[in-house]
């Protein structure tokens, strides 16, 4: 029998981190994943989705080059080059990853991994046992595969979606967060047919009202057909593509269907009963602040403990795991003030608050919103709107929130997290100057409120 001082099941970002931070500290690491090293973020994930983003907007591009004296001609697109040099990159990424455990000596084993008891796992690909004084569960999370309706064998999830043998002429996807806008937008770019379904009255459940409004209508602008208040009923065969029945709409003849219905905690195989590991309802392992289970000396980051499911997120949960338990320096991460973005087209960019959750929880807010037409879209054509909105404790003047919809949204609210979680002021926004001509200087000069919630009626 084998031993550690940590095994952590598991190779993706959180778990790489923090395997590679506890053997800085001298610690003996063991990590198992079944897979890829790399896990969902760079071999499915974050990192080849953004290469296909890339990939959607070139087309746009050269459409709008000709606003500014471009002629481009003979332009093709080939499926099969970007999925090979795609595939390059993953490799090179993998690669990278997998030396950088080396150079700390963190032994990696390529098995799937379970408990066999509270402090011991199996490693099933050999049937060896591995006694550790720590376990760090980070298995991140799994496509959810949607309702057991006739023909679901057909739907795809975003795992697969990054080996197609070419690219569908049309596609339907399922779904209205992240991966199901993110996707419908790739694949409207790259040239398909796009149909977006979607259960609820309108996608983006969670974010910001007039966020999901907005991009709602950029969609539509682009041409993807976007359902809302319906749901994938059936899927058959049809002529070598697929017949889509979607309730109160025609059937939907498509290459391909996508099921994009969120992620649920990759659990179901660890046999976490026997080391005595509680779970939350939908299998995400219950944690307390230092990310420690139910079990004394048994750790869980990332997706699995279904906290805040960013990459990033899981990075860090996975150092401070690493800072508390082998370097003496216990820190449990703050969930709050997370910024995140959505690489959609237009990209959205958000931190904070939310104009309806600053009332829930506020009462008095003060919103500054502004839509606008790119500077980059007067020569070009393109009838693109952006949208730049914050929301301000109206009591504080905090600023609470802040939402963008729009080019470059993701790089604009790395930034701007920064000063909501410094707890700037609307004043202080306006007291920076202004860079111009920017789309970000919107932020720094709305200087009226656009709508007030809260103030105390005037008396007579």
């Amino acid at each position: 029998m084998k031993e550690a001082d940590l095994l952590v099941i598991g190779g993706g970002s959180g778990g790489v981190r923090a395997a590679r931070v506890a053997a800085s500290y001298g610690a003996k690491v063991m990590l198992a994943e079944e897979h890829r090293i790399g896990g969902t973020c760079v071999i499915r994930g974050c990192v080849p989705k953004k290469l296909f983003v890339y990939a959607s907007r070139f087309a746009d591009d050269f459409r709008d080059s000709a606003g500014y004296g471009w002629t481009v001609e003979g332009t093709r697109f080939d499926w099969g080059t970007l999925v090979a040099n795609k595939d390059k990159e993953i490799a090179r990424l993998e690669a990278a990853y997998t030396a950088n455990l080396d150079r700390v000596r963190v032994e990696h084993v390529k098995s799937r991994a379970s408990f066999h008891d509270g402090r011991t796992v199996r490693l099933e690909a050999s049937g060896e046992l591995v006694r550790a004084s720590n376990v760090l569960i980070a298995t991140g999370s799994w496509p959810h595969p949607g309702d057991p309706i006739p023909g679901i064998e057909h739907a795809i999830s975003s795992n697969e979606v990054f080996e197609f043998r070419e690219l569908p002429r049309s596609i339907v996807v399922q779904g209205g967060g992240y991966i199901a806008v993110e996707f419908a937008c790739v694949f409207a770019g790259l040239g398909s047919s796009v149909t977006l379904v979607y259960r609820g009255e309108n996608i983006l459940r969670g974010f910001d009202g007039d966020v999901r409004s907005h991009l709602k209508a950029e969609l539509e602008r682009k041409g993807i057909r976007v359902l809302c208040g319906a749901k994938v009923t059936s899927i058959t065969s049809s002529d070598g593509g697929y017949r889509v029945g979607v309730d109160g709409f025609a059937p939907i003849i498509a290459d391909k269907v996508l099921f994009a219905l969120g992620r649920h905690p990759n659990t179901g195989s660890l046999h976490l009963d026997r080391a005595g590991v509680e779970v939350a309802a939908g299998g995400a392992v219950k944690v307390d602040r230092y990310s420690q289970s139910t079990t004394p000396g048994i750790f869980a980051v990332g997706d699995v403990t279904n906290r805040v499911n960013l990459t990033p997120v899981a990075i860090r949960e996975g150092h401070a795991f690493a800072d508390t338990v082998f370097g003496d320096r216990p820190t449990a991460v703050d969930h709050t003030g997370v910024p995140t973005v959505m690489f959609s087209e237009p990209e959205v960019g958000a931190v904070g608050m939310t104009e309806e959750e600053a009332v829930a929880s506020l009462g008095r807010v003060d919103v500054y919103k502004t839509t606008f037409r790119p500077m980059k879209a007067t020569l070009s054509g393109s009838g693109s709107q952006s949208l730049m909105k914050l929301v301000v404790d109206g009591r504080s003047e905090r600023v609470v929130g802040c939402h963008i919809v729009g080019p470059d949204a993701g790089e604009l609210i790395q930034v701007i997290a920064i000063a909501v979680q410094m707890r700037a002021s609307k004043s202080d926004f306006d007291a920076v100057m202004a860079v111009h001509p920017t789309a970000a200087e919107e932020l720094v000069t709305m200087r009226q409120p656009t709508l007030q919630h809260g103030l105390e009626p005037a008396v007579a």
